[in-house]
C-alpha cells in the first residue's frame, strides 16, 4: 500500500506540468499566419477551390478510376448533374467494368445533350462490351460525324464496330450449315454443307 500514496503523488505532478505547460502556450504571443510571410504559407480566403473535373480527370489519365469517381462526385456536387459530369461519371464507370452504370449515366449525359461527342464514343464503348454491335455503330457514326472525323479514337472505335458487327453476321449465316467431308474416290474427298 506504500506505493499507492507514491503513484499519486507522480499523477499529481503530471497534471500540474501539464496545466503549467497549457498556460505557457495559451500565454505566448505568435503572429498570425497571413500569405505575406515568405516562411509561413497562409490561407487564402479569396481563392477558388480546384475543379473536381480536373481533378477527376488527371486521374482517369493516371489509371486511379475509383479516385477520379469520387472526384467527379464531389465536383456534382459542386455543378450539378450537367451533361460534362454525367459523362465523366459515366467514362469512370466504364473503366471500373461496372458497365449498367455506365451507360444508364451515358444515356442521361445524352438526354441533356445529344451532340455531346466525348458521351456518344463512350456510351458506343458500353454498347460494343455488351456486344450490341449495329446500335454501337449508328452512335459511332453520329460522333465521328459530329467530330468530322478530326478524333482517332471515334474512326478506330467506329471500324471496330463495323468489323465486329460483320462478323457476327457472318458466323450467324455460317451456324445454320454443317460441313461433312464425304469421300468421292481413292483419295478424293469433298467439303458438303448442308443446313443444320
Amino acid at each position: 500500500m506504500r506505493h499507492a500514496p507514491a503513484a499519486a503523488s507522480i499523477a499529481r505532478r503530471i497534471c500540474v506540468a501539464l496545466a503549467v505547460l497549457a498556460v505557457a502556450t495559451a500565454c505566448t504571443p505568435s503572429a498570425p499566419l497571413t500569405s505575406s510571410d515568405p516562411d509561413l504559407p497562409g490561407l487564402d480566403t479569396g481563392g477558388t477551390s480546384v475543379d473536381g473535373l480536373i481533378v477527376g480527370h488527371r486521374l482517369m489519365e493516371s489509371g486511379e478510376y475509383e479516385l477520379a469517381l469520387r472526384a467527379y462526385y464531389r465536383a456534382a456536387g459542386t455543378l450539378g448533374l450537367n451533361v460534362d459530369v454525367l459523362s465523366a461519371l459515366g467514362s469512370a464507370n466504364l473503366r471500373l467494368g461496372r458497365i449498367g452504370q455506365a451507360e444508364a449515366l451515358l444515356r442521361q449525359a445524352l438526354d441533356e445533350e445529344e451532340d455531346f461527342v466525348p458521351a456518344l464514343n463512350n456510351l458506343g464503348v458500353v454498347l460494343m462490351e455488351q456486344g450490341e454491335y449495329g446500335e454501337a455503330r449508328r452512335v459511332f457514326q453520329q460522333a465521328f460525324a459530329l467530330d468530322s472525323g478530326r478524333t482517332d479514337a471515334i474512326r478506330e472505335n467506329l471500324r471496330t464496330a463495323i468489323a465486329r458487327m460483320e462478323d457476327s453476321v457472318y458466323s450467324t449465316e455460317n451456324n445454320d450449315f454443317r460441313f461433312d467431308l464425304i469421300r468421292r474416290g481413292p483419295g478424293v474427298y469433298e467439303l458438303l454443307a448442308r443446313s443444320g
